[in-house]
């Protein structure tokens, strides 16, 4: 059997009562370690399930799925995911590929970013699509997720922003000479991503348009979210480029049209409870 356990959002203790007892019952564990992180270390996870942990980084799920698929064919295996295990497409491929290799397999799911993001006091079903902002290079700064949340915000819906992780990821130059040399891993912050997208309002007004979205749009940063520092902050866009959230990881959510309920929660968080008075763009139902 192959276990897909849903670890939650912040330490240890965050995996459900059914997914300790399947972790505990199986002869491999393995631990995704690139789509998330949890704020605790491998050492705790290791002391708390009392298994030996196997670090999967994307290399290994994505190009040596089958070996771990051919241990489940002959014991139980556990496949550990930070959050709920579909938080990732990989995952579903994982699935897929178990099916066709006659492998039973079960999902065990806990909370994820995608429900969690709740806590700020914004309704889920007001959210629209859901988009991630990846890190821009010197020669590459895509704009599509830009697209979406407009059009998420048009149609009065809220943007859950997944903001970017760069682990085990290798330079241009390692990578063209084939050197299994890794660069330190980054986690995009709220600050990062806000400059992204003023960015964009700057580029798109020197093109002629109007964006939807401006300085002034009402966001929400969030930093550790289910765990005991957790951190939420709300303002406009242009405050979210400079307020302090610490470490990762960070989410970002651009408002669409809101409740007042939904506002009045929002100012708990304000970094500024001018914002929310003086802002002229934000609608409210």
């Amino acid at each position: 059997m192959l276990y897909l356990v849903g670890l939650g959002l912040g330490d240890a203790k965050d995996i459900t009562v059914k997914g300790l007892e399947a972790v505990r019952r199986c002869r491999r564990v393995y631990l995704e370690a690139y789509t998330s992180v949890l704020t605790v270390g491998k050492e705790a996870l290791e002391e708390f399930y009392g298994k030996e942990l196997i670090l999967a980084d994307r290399e290994m799920v994505e190009q040596e799925a089958d070996s771990l698929l051919k241990e489940a064919d002959v014991c139980d295996v556990a496949f550990l995911v930070v959050g709920d295990p579909f938080g990732a497409t990989t995952h579903s491929d994982l699935v897929l590929r178990a099916v066709k290799l006659g492998i039973p397999y079960k999902v065990i799911h806990n909370a994820s970013i995608m429900n969690a993001v709740g806590c700020c006091g914004l309704q889920l079903y007001s959210f629209g699509e859901t988009v991630s902002i990846v890190f821009w290079t010197e020669t590459w700064k895509p704009e599509s997720f830009f697209d979406k949340i407009e059009k998420n915000r048009q149609n009065g819906m809220h943007t859950l922003c997944l903001l970017d992780i760069k682990v085990k990821e290798q330079s241009l130059e390692n990578l063209m000479k084939g050197r299994k040399i890794y660069e330190p891993p980054r986690y995009m912050s709220v600050n990062q991503a806000a400059e992204q997208l003023l960015a964009i309002i700057q580029n798109r007004r020197l093109q002629g348009e109007k964006p939807e979205i401006t300085e002034n749009t009402i966001c929400v940063g969030l930093a550790r979210v289910g765990a005991p520092d957790e951190k939420i902050a709300s303002g406009t866009l242009q405050q979210m480029s400079t307020v302090e959230l610490g470490a990762p990881l960070h989410s970002l959510i651009v408002t669409g049209t809101m409740h007042p309920l939904e506002l009045e929660m929002l100012k708990l968080f304000s970094v500024d409870s001018s914002s929310f008075e003086n802002n002229v763009c934000q609608r409210t139902t």
